[in-house]
């Protein structure tokens, strides 16, 4: 493994990027090495051959560069096991790239820890970006002083209930009026709807993540996430029939473990799904939202699923009525609180115009005057320990007065 040239452009010794480009095929070589060149403050070196193990790296390479960026092509298996080594050590932020924009093979390397693949011909900005968000990660806090993250599921007695639209919506008030990041989950496998009510389009998916969760870890996560305009954060879930195999509480919980150290809330629309009871889902941490509606069959299940599941849960598990209309419901609350064995806390007025308005759109109801909006946005605000709307309205009223 040859070392074939070092190059710093602009920048002091203390802020200049260290970078270390390894794969055989020159012309891809140089043409990384130009695209980063455009940028200021990089010091650059070369390596024109794979070494012939992996374990052969310089162990002081990954010590001295703060990015190492890979030739994914030249030889795939080999490429793989050196990004594997780098990635294990954990020091640098470990990049490849390819001619070709083969999705196969960014997701075999996505998996083992590379955070960005680039594809010939390269963007400079595209890099700029990449590089600057590996400048961020390095400089965060580390996952083990992060203070434990929120979690908050929600879960429905019956399919329809309306899950996906609260949790989504939820999650955007809380990425937006909180100062902590977000990331929202949809388990509502195989065929969750929550990236395309907000009106968006995920490359990958929560389908991913579970593939092979040994191998997941912050850096794979960030890669497989769509970023919501306001700044939320949304593992989407697949949009076909991708999983075949039974996703086990082991994988839920090696996910859940990874997302809680990478965010400050993790948002899961669990849709009607009970089979993941049993998981860290539904740790006492967790505020449980349980979605139903005021009909006969839901209400039974929601006491079924109280009386057997969270009969020992007080304020980390809240009820929240969706749709609720008092003047055509065949109960008043007192029957609807004795089904329900408590009060519910919430209850989302049925406003059917604004929903289906806004579902047509695709654009969040959270980003609407509009009192399911209003309904949802307290449960966020009280959930991140924002002051509500009416407790604002106090406070502005006696600096006034």
């Amino acid at each position: 493994m040859s070392d074939v040239s070092r190059v710093i452009q602009n920048g002091t010794d203390r802020n200049v990027l260290s970078v270390a480009l390894i794969g055989p095929h020159e012309q891809r070589r140089k043409a990384m090495a130009a695209a980063l060149l455009e940028l200021s403050s990089v010091a650059i070196q070369e390596f024109s051959t794979y070494p012939s193990n992996p374990e052969n790296l310089p162990r002081a390479l990954d010590e001295r560069c703060n990015v190492i960026i890979v030739d994914a092509d030249s030889d795939p298996d080999i490429a793989l096991r050196i990004a594997e080594a780098l990635c294990a050590r954990g020091r640098a932020t470990v990049m490849a790239y390819s001619a070709d924009a083969d999705v196969k093979l960014a997701i075999r390397f996505m998996r083992i820890g590379v955070s960005e693949f680039f594809t010939y011909p390269f963007d400079s900005t595209e890099i700029a970006e990449a590089l600057r968000r590996s400048e961020t990660r390095q400089q965060s806090v580390k996952p083990e002083e992060r203070a434990t993250s929120k979690v908050c599921v929600f879960l429905g007695t019956k399919g329809g209930c309306g899950v996906t639209a609260i949790s989504s919506n939820f999650a955007i008030i809380l990425a937006q009026e909180s100062e902590g990041t977000t990331l929202l989950i949809d388990l509502g496998l195989p065929l969750g709807d929550a990236a395309i009510n907000l009106g968006m389009q995920a490359e990958f998916s929560v389908a991913n993540a579970l593939q092979d969760p040994n191998r997941l870890d912050a850096n794979i996560l960030h890669t497989l996430v769509t970023t919501h305009s306001s700044g939320l954060d949304i593992l989407a879930a697949p949009s076909d029939f991708r999983i075949s195999q039974k996703v086990t509480d082991e994988a839920i919980n090696k996910l859940l473990e990874v997302a809680r150290k990478a965010y400050d809330y993790v948002v899961v629309d669990t849709g009607s799904r009970i089979d993941l009871l049993e998981s860290a889902l539904y740790e006492e941490s967790s505020i449980v939202y349980l979605v139903t509606q005021v009909g006969i069959s839901e209400l039974r299940n929601a006491n079924r699923m109280i009386s057997q599941f969270f009969s020992r849960r007080t304020d980390n598990l809240q009820i929240v009525l969706n749709r609720y209309k008092p003047a055509t419901l065949l109960f008043d609350d007192k029957h609807i609180e004795k089904a329900l064995t408590r009060p519910a806390e919430w209850k989302i007025p049925d406003d059917w115009a604004s929903a289906r308005r806004t579902q047509n759109s695709a654009s969040p109801m959270a980003l609407a005057d509009a009192p399911i909006s209003q309904a949802i946005r307290q449960m966020a605000r009280i959930a991140g320990g924002l002051p509500t709307d009416r407790e604002e309205k106090k406070r502005l009223f006696g600096f006034f007065r």
